[in-house]
């Protein structure tokens, strides 16, 4: 069981990281397409979580919110985004 008070501190971290990030590849290399790619994907489920959560439906939110963070990370990990050294709301490599 998920519940509503997880899905929703989920959301909060995933939102803040989304507001945090900045695409740090350079506009004309070939990972600017992969950073952009990346972020796409990142707010898809993220906006896929919020309706989920809206709908009650907290298991496909929480899956959903999850697999938004994970495309932030490994984009982070990648160094596609800055994300300012945060180690709290990111995985970073070091």
């Amino acid at each position: 069981m998920v519940s509503k008070e997880k899905v929703e501190n989920y959301l909060d971290k995933t939102k803040r990281a989304l507001d945090k990030i900045e695409i740090s590849a350079p506009e004309r290399s070939h990972n600017i397409k992969i950073a952009k790619d990346f972020l796409n994907m990142a707010e898809s489920y993220y906006k896929d979580a919020l309706h989920f959560y809206e709908n009650d439906d907290l298991v496909n939110a929480f899956a959903c919110v999850n697999y938004a963070h994970g495309w932030l990370d490994a984009g982070a990990r990648l160094g596609l985004f800055d994300t300012g050294g945060d180690d709290q709301l990111f995985t970073l490599a070091d």
